[in-house]
């Protein structure tokens, strides 16, 4: 009796193995890749400026045993080395060959921030190697920037200007202050955020933000042939000097995100950027309801 018992343990153990074992890590390009899962649709979660692989701890770990997740680290990123003369653009290649070169099928690409701006950009070009986007905050075009017409250059040099000459001190107060003000509505979570984002490289960071600044993606919207949800927190505290409620503020993210056949507009209340640690729940129900209208049925 005792040895069907250890049999049925090893069979179900050995089923279990291909979806959970050992992370694999490699590179693509710039991009460092961790596949923590092997069983299911594919995902490819994109962490923002000065972030990793932590900004998704939960959300792998709810969905690891339905899909097959992989998880990028920009360079310059959560202790990672910078990669000089790094762009959008050339990431959106990496991306790419990532994909074609590890052969992974119609990937869903989940963006928080710049890795949702990011994901917009490869989609603009590459609709048919993905199934679907869900960016979390992330837009074609930096809020309150969508007027500036033309040569954006100067916004993003300013963006770097205010950056780059930080020291590692004045770095971390400035992580800290951002998220006490921009990434979470909890002032403890926004110092577990800040310490984890402080470990990203100044110049790096800098660097980004003004690419972020500068870019305008709106005219390559219409190239985007996959669904997108987009994930829009909101904390109305943060809005009420503007008269702005949480229906006005989902409508300028649609209009922001103009051009995109099949799109999508999720509010979450309260939260701020980091929707996914102000609301766990929330958006656990919202990238639920988001990957199901573009995956086939992951395995149970």
């Amino acid at each position: 009796m005792k040895s069907k018992i250890f049999a049925g343990l090893a069979l179900a153990l050995s089923l279990l193995a291909p979806a959970f074992s050992a992370p694999a890590r490699f590179e693509a390009g710039a991009l460092q890749v961790e596949q923590v899962s092997r069983k299911g649709p594919a995902l490819i979660l994109i962490p923002g400026l000065a972030s990793g692989p932590w900004v998704w701890t939960d959300t792998t770990e709810r969905l690891r045993g339905k899909y097959s997740i992989y998880l990028l680290t920009l360079p310059g990123f959560d202790g990672r080395k910078p990669v000089p003369g790094t762009t959008l653009a050339s990431l959106s290649r990496d991306l790419a060959t990532l994909i074609e070169s590890r052969k992974i099928r119609k990937p869903v690409l989940v963006g928080h921030s710049l890795g949702g701006t990011l994901s917009l950009d490869f989609a603009a070009d590459h609709s048919s190697l993905i199934a679907g986007i869900v960016a979390v905050d992330g837009l074609p075009v930096f809020p309150g920037t969508e007027s500036v017409t033309g040569d954006r250059s100067a916004l993003g040099q300013r963006m770097r200007a205010q950056i780059e000459g930080q020291t590692p001190e004045q770095f971390v107060l400035g992580q800290q202050a951002y998220m006490k003000q921009i990434g979470s509505v909890d002032e403890t979570i926004a110092m577990k955020l800040a310490s984890f984002s402080s470990r990203s490289d100044i110049g790096a960071t800098a660097d980004f933000a003004a690419q972020i600044f500068t870019a305008d993606l709106r005219p390559r919207l219409p190239g985007i042939k996959v669904p997108v949800v987009e994930i829009s927190p909101f904390n109305a505290p943060d809005f009420a000097a503007m008269g702005v409620d949480e229906d006005r503020k989902t409508g300028y993210y649609r209009m922001l995100l103009g051009g995109i056949e099949k799109l999508e507009v999720v509010s979450i209340a309260p939260a701020r950027h980091f929707v996914m640690f102000d609301q766990p729940e929330k958006f656990a129900a919202a990238l639920d309801g988001a990957l199901a209208t573009m995956v086939e049925s992951p395995s149970k």
